[in-house]
């Protein structure tokens, strides 16, 4: 793995180190500790202090007018209309966490200003990904006048154009990407990546831009001392959809990710606290990662595996009992979820093993009959985890085929789509991440294709796993006020990861422990300095602490390089902390480690050239 040094301008940090200590509403006093957070906050393109209190303190006040999104006053205007007539609402999603979460935002929002709606969520095996006209005529059937989409729609346009035909009003709530043949027929359609619109974050999932709809509705027709605690509640759920779907937590997204992460522990929907125990992260703060591996999958499990509308009465429903059994099922369909995912992945890691060309590929598009369509995105991101290549990998069904993609940070995977659109029946999505269906006859070609399109655009380099280092971390700067300091910058994710250090020649001071057989503990401490004929040197002794290092699926590659205590090794890491009663405090969350035999044969250079961090 390379290891990629950043910089910041030494004296543009200064500069904003001295003028966080002079701000009141940050409380940065220690001059040193606020230079560490300043370089920081600069790598991250933060030079100036009102962009660096609004990234460190985000509060509502810093939500921007939803009526800067185009098409919101007209969407406004005709679902108050709605409201005023007591009309029915019809809300359609998505299967997924962001489509979900954004149903349960709209619908309670509308229901709050005395509006009534139901919803329909698409069975994803039956139904597949999409706004479908049956639904639509069904739905007029029965009187519904006002259908909204959330996280779908915006290349519905067969349904938008049965909408029209019925004299239904659409109203289209997306995110992802518009297609060359422009939007879909409809009322209004919000959506901040459409063309023309001057939204200043591009980034929303689909349960923000349902946010910001329930927000420029809840102006309308409530008081003002009742929104901003309703702001704060849907926050809840915006947060689990913003950190789910992989957008970057920057800009609104991270005032969503902070004040949501900050209200779910102390949530009070017996839904929400129902899912929260059973994920096991109740009572106190959670992170983006508990978010991300522990919540956000119980709830994806529902469409994965069965129907996504349970998640709808999870946060619905006021009888803790329902509750639940609700959570309890989600539960055990993640459980199912992970089996059925094991099970594909290692019919594609045969596959790989085997087949040199497919491994090779700068594309990877890996196809299997009757693979559960539900969990092929989440093996998708296991092939690129372990290929550091674009991946696709599709369900086949007799003569149809179902695919999801994922990416790497150079290659935007719907362009490469759009390259070859013929061969697919539908497609969409982002940059990272896309799905579609297609005739089966056409996988050879696409795969074909999508490889000869990544090696026009890919390098050797990028195919590369690397790790980007923020500075170089000795163990005697490992402090518990610097690990509260890079806690201002939480919630990490995309756009705003976790800072990631260096510390070069430190020793193992135990064998490694396995543990799960996939995951490693190394003890490990700073190599001390020693001269010919004399002890050790002992005027620091944070020199002599020890620290818990925990390398997640690393095991295979620990035994594969022999450690034994004593050696002395480089390692890239971040800093946790252990809340345990008895074993706690501060450790390490390795991401990669160099021997000292391993540079010999050619690794980069040790240790890394980047700054060093200032503290002391």
């Amino acid at each position: 793995m390379n290891w990629l040094p950043r910089t910041a301008d030494a004296a543009q940090a200064q500069i904003l180190a001295d003028e966080l200590r002079g701000h009141p509403k940050l409380g940065l006093r220690d001059p040193l500790l606020s230079v560490t957070l300043a370089r920081l906050l600069v790598m991250r393109g933060i030079t100036d202090t009102n962009t660096a209190e609004r990234f460190l303190a985000p509060s509502l006040a810093h939500l921007h007018s939803p009526y800067l999104m185009t098409g919101m006053k007209a969407a406004v205007d005709r679902l108050d209309a709605a409201i005023e007539r007591r009309e029915g609402v019809l809300i359609y999603g998505d299967y997924d966490v962001d489509g979900t979460t954004a149903i349960v935002i709209l619908k309670t929002a509308i229901e709050l200003c005395g509006g009534a709606a139901d919803f329909h969520v698409p069975h994803r095996i039956k139904e597949g990904y999409d706004l479908r006209g049956d639904v639509i005529e069904r739905a007029a059937a029965a009187g519904i006048q006002l259908i909204i989409s959330v996280d779908a729609g915006i290349r519905a346009f067969a349904a938008a154009e049965t909408a029209r035909r019925l004299g239904v009003d659409l109203i289209v709530t997306d995110h992802h990407l518009a297609g060359s043949d422009g939007m879909p027929h409809a009322l209004a359609v919000l959506n901040p990546n459409q063309p023309g619109c001057e939204y200043p974050c591009k980034a929303l999932c689909g349960a923000g831009v349902a946010f910001k709809l329930a927000q420029a509705l809840m102006e309308r027709r409530l008081r003002d001392r009742d929104q901003a605690p309703l702001l704060k509640s849907f926050a809840k759920m915006v947060a689990i959809a913003t950190i789910a779907d992989s957008v970057p937590l920057t800009g609104e997204n991270r005032v969503f990710a902070k004040l949501g992460l900050e209200a779910l522990r102390t949530a009070v929907n017996p839904g929400l606290k129902a899912l929260l125990d059973v994920s096991q992260v109740s009572g106190r703060p959670l992170t983006s990662g508990e978010v991300a591996f522990r919540i956000a999958p119980r709830i994806n499990a529902a469409g994965r595996m069965d129907i996504a509308a349970d998640v709808i009465e999870l946060f619905s429903t006021k009888d803790e009992g329902r509750a639940r059994l609700l959570a309890g099922k989600l539960d055990r369909l993640n459980a199912e979820r992970q089996e059925e995912e094991r099970r594909i992945l290692e019919e594609i890691n045969a596959r790989l093993e085997e087949d040199s060309a497919l491994r090779d590929a700068y594309c990877v598009v890996i196809d299997g009959e009757g693979w559960h369509r539900g969990v092929i995105g989440i093996t998708a991101t296991r092939v690129v985890e372990r290929c550091h290549r674009p991946a696709i990998v599709i369900s086949r069904d007799g003569e149809e085929a179902h695919g999801s993609g994922r990416s790497i940070r150079p290659f935007h995977l719907l362009n490469a789509l759009e390259s070859c659109g013929e061969l697919f029946t539908r497609y969409g999505g982002h940059s990272h991440a896309v799905g579609f269906t297609m005739p089966s006859a056409r996988v050879p070609e696409l795969r074909t294709r999508m490889d000869a399109y990544a090696h026009e655009r890919l390098t050797p380099a990028d195919l590369e796993p690397a790790v980007d280092l923020d500075a170089v971390l000795p163990f005697d700067q490992i402090t518990p006020e610097l690990f509260k300091v890079l806690k201002r910058l939480e919630p990490f994710g995309v756009g705003n990861r976790e800072p990631i250090f260096a510390a070069s020649n430190v020793r193992l001071m135990a064998p490694p422990r396995i543990m799960k057989d996939k995951h490693v503990k190394l003890k490990l401490a700073a190599t001390t300095d020693r001269t010919e004929n004399r002890e050790p040197r002992t005027e620091n002794w944070r020199k002599s602490i020890t620290y818990d290092a925990l390398g997640w699926h690393m095991a295979e590659r620990v035994l594969q390089e022999q450690l034994l205590p004593g050696d002395a090794i480089d390692i890239a890491f971040s800093l946790e902390y252990n809340d345990h009663s008895e074993f706690g405090g501060l450790e390490l969350s390795l991401r990669d480690f160099k021997t000292k035999k391993s540079t010999l044969v050619g690794s980069e250079p040790s240790p890394p050239a980047a700054p060093m961090l200032t503290t002391r």
